[in-house]
């Protein structure tokens, strides 16, 4: 009977073992000390931030033609962390125009004053609440970043954002930033249907449909936005010089390159800050002997 009894107690503790694996679990703090930056990921159901031990030597210095942009970012990132009133950044506009660099450079430039950084994908911010606790009582300042950020009619994510942005019954810590970056200014698809609510009254005053305010509504929580713009061909050409004298290129070959930095530019079908990077590293590449091994740019 002993025996039966202690086979079941066995069985009864294995179960429990395969259960605590798969129930959610306390978001446990890292060791802090290892990294600047830091990924969350849900593995099996449980969080856990996971640190970022090579991140892209970018700097403030290394990003050209989207001066007003990084001015209006350093200094929002710069009154952060000094403690002063900051906003939540969004970050929108044309692809491969620097957004997301010019976050990974602010964190170079301030993580010496103690400047954090937790990435976050879409599918997870309903565990921002928990970030947020997990850090409060943290002396270091955290960007809570969500990088190509947006969503399709259904997904729920967006509310948790709201929530912490602005609106929720419990205010987000004095630590914390959002900073996300977006194809889309409203974050949400928007439809010519939405409009459809729209209605004039004998005044010709317009009352906007309830959908097209919900839609509006996240994007407005972000206190501060920052446009970027496609470039011109003098700007894109600036930053493919730029580039290539970083890499070790040459007066002279950064001359002879610029016919085909703007081929490469069309075959692309795109000029900007990403294409002259890529162009910038091919070139120095086949040019071995003018140029230096470097990478700064992920």
């Amino acid at each position: 009977m002993n025996e039966a009894f202690e086979r079941v107690l066995l069985r009864a503790e294995a179960l429990l073992a395969r259960l605590e694996t798969v129930l959610p679990q306390p978001l446990a703090a890292p060791d802090w000390g290892v990294a600047v930056a830091w990924r969350y990921r849900k593995r099996g159901g449980h969080g856990l931030l996971e640190p970022v031990r090579h991140i892209g030597a970018m700097a403030l210095s290394d990003l050209q033609e989207i001066e007003p942009q990084k001015e209006r970012l350093v200094r929002n990132t710069a009154h952060f962390v000094q403690g002063l009133p900051a906003n939540n950044v969004l970050l929108t506009g044309a692809r491969g125009t620097g957004k997301s660099s010019l976050i990974r450079a602010c964190l170079n430039a301030f993580a010496a004053q103690g400047l954090r950084l937790i990435e976050v994908d879409k599918a997870d911010l309903g565990d921002l609440p928990d970030l947020v606790a997990l850090v409060a009582e943290r002396s270091e300042r955290f960007l809570i970043f969500c990088d190509d950020l947006s969503f399709e009619d259904g997904e729920s994510g967006y509310k948790a954002l709201k929530s912490i942005l602005d609106g929720s019954v419990a205010a987000s810590s004095p630590n914390v930033l959002i900073y996300a970056t977006s194809n889309r200014r409203h974050l949400l698809p928007e439809y010519l249907r939405d409009n459809l609510s729209h209605r004039r009254d004998e005044d010709g005053e317009l009352h906007p449909g309830e959908a097209v305010e919900e839609k509006i509504s996240l994007s407005e929580r972000f206190g501060l936005w920052i446009s970027f713009y496609p470039f011109g061909q003098d700007e894109y050409l600036s930053v493919v010089h730029q580039w290539l004298g970083h890499f070790g290129v040459p007066e002279a070959a950064i001359e002879a390159a610029r016919s085909q930095a703007l081929v490469w530019a069309l075959e692309r079908g795109a000029r900007n800050g990403r294409v002259a990077y890529q162009f910038a590293r091919d070139y120095a590449g086949n040019h071995p002997s003018s140029a230096v091994a470097g990478s700064a740019l992920a």
